[in-house]
């Protein structure tokens, strides 16, 4: 099976044998990783792939709708795990269910078995004095050969919080384990993702409490039956009464309105906005584009317009149309230029692209060879606004938060058109996306529309 087919159902589909992606389904505007355990951990300890994983629950989606920096944290993560009944439930609402709960209690033991077996090294930083510890004689005892690098606690430890990360690059782990509770493991472990040098971490939660031996896990019926959370409100009924009682029903009444946007109501006012912009565009455009269509046909013959493979909403791959900007053989030459590339991370970029023809470089200056892609909006593989449509040898290198640019169709325009184009790199271009995909909305489209018409006059970017 080729990478787009595989890619195709990105948020439904069960994991694929060597896929380059983990299928997602999408809860509260976060792509929740929808594959079993192996499938996650094989990901996970490919060779120089640094991640950053959080996990999401009931009590974590009632945080991150009260907490913008804990959902910050989560939107950037590499990878968001399913734990527990509620999120299970949420995926059920929309007629959705995961391959898998990989809640961190049960797949942590997991991942470090093979971590060991890699001959990887992990850090302990959380807890109250001693736990910590505590938790590492357990996995040690628990795991045959695994290395722990060292241990920190989550109080006196982490006052200083510069010393903390000292210690922990000076350990040389690869592994980072953090448990300093909801939200604030997730948000330390975002804040200070490029100062630490693990090439993994995660937020754990209860896990070395658990482990320590310092709080009762539940017994293996209580959990099978995916009711742990009432022995936890069982074994802490002042502490935990507020969490499971009343979170509980505010994360399905939560988890229903969430189910209730993803109906195609909302989308069809979209595609008629976005039907209305390419239909007015198309009429208001033509001469410009018959005038456009004839100076390439004069300079460099053959075909007007260039056809090309793109990944769009959901992984599913199109073809998508461009003003052609290059001479003819253009793709063949593609790969001898890719360590030109003006741009940092993954897309191809060059400033002085000697593949783009002299009538090349008017349109793409001007931003012309992009108004082919009107069809596409009317055909509805793109729309107005949207992230930059990618290609799938693009996509199949992403790291797992930017998928989350495959949640919406992509655009014609959008926020990396405005904020400088081929000047923003890889990552911020990501980040851009990300944030247009939470915040998106017509009044948004209006806006980015009219700041389009100032980045093409400005010209920034744009080669």
């Amino acid at each position: 099976m080729n990478f787009p087919t595989q890619l195709a159902h990105l948020q439904d589909a069960r994991p694929v044998k060597g896929s380059p992606v983990l299928p997602r389904i999408r809860l509260f505007g976060l792509g929740i990783v929808d594959a079993g355990t192996e499938a996650v951990i094989a990901r996970l300890m490919l060779p120089g792939r640094r991640a950053r994983v959080a996990f999401l629950n009931a009590h974590c989606g009632n945080v991150a709708a009260k907490d913008a920096g804990y959902r910050d944290a989560l939107v950037t993560a590499d990878m968001i795990l399913p734990d527990g009944i509620g999120v299970e439930l949420a995926a059920r609402m929309q007629e959705k269910r995961f391959t898998e709960n990989l809640n961190g209690t049960d797949f942590c033991p997991r991942l470090l078995a093979a971590a060991a077996r890699r001959g990887l090294s992990v850090f302990l930083l959380g807890g109250q004095p001693g736990v910590a510890e505590g938790a590492a004689l357990r996995m040690q005892r628990d795991i045959p050969g695994l290395k722990i690098a060292g241990t920190r606690d989550g109080y006196d430890g982490m006052k200083d919080e510069a010393a903390a990360i000292a210690q922990i690059n000076a350990s040389r782990a690869d592994i980072l384990l953090v448990a300093l509770g909801v939200p604030f493991q997730d948000t330390w472990l975002a804040r200070n993702a490029a100062r630490l040098s693990p090439r993994l971490s995660m937020g754990v939660g209860a896990l070395f409490d658990f482990l320590a031996g310092r709080v009762q896990r539940a017994p293996a019926l209580v959990r099978k039956a995916k009711a742990e959370w009432v022995w936890r409100l069982a074994m802490e009924p002042r502490r935990m009464a507020r969490r499971y009682l009343i979170g509980n029903v505010e994360f399905l009444i939560r988890a229903r309105r969430d189910a209730r946007t993803q109906r195609p109501a909302g989308e069809a006012a979209r595609r008629a906005f976005d039907l209305l912009i390419a239909s007015v565009a198309l009429v208001l455009l033509s001469p410009l584009l018959l005038v456009t269509a004839l100076a390439i046909r004069l300079e460099s013959g053959g075909p007007v317009l260039f056809r090309q493979t793109r990944i769009g909403r959901d992984g599913k791959p199109f073809t998508m149309l461009k003003f052609r900007s290059m001479y003819r053989d253009a793709e063949a030459r593609r790969a001898a230029l890719l360590q030109s590339s003006d741009r940092e991370g993954i897309c191809f970029k060059a400033r002085n692209d000697p593949r783009i023809t002299r009538v090349g470089r008017i349109l793409r200056r001007l931003s012309i060879d992009e108004l082919a892609q009107i069809l596409n909006v009317l055909k509805g593989d793109m729309s107005i606004v949207g992230p930059r449509p990618a290609l799938p040898e693009e996509v199949a290198a992403y790291p797992a938060r930017a998928l989350g640019r495959l949640a919406v169709r992509p655009g014609l325009t959008g926020l990396w058109q405005v904020s400088g184009r081929a000047e923003i790199g890889f990552d911020k271009m990501v980040d851009l996306d990300l944030a247009y995909v939470r915040s998106r909305s017509i009044f948004l489209d209006m806006m980015l529309l009219a700041l389009t018409a100032r980045a093409v006059v400005g010209g920034r970017g744009a080669y």
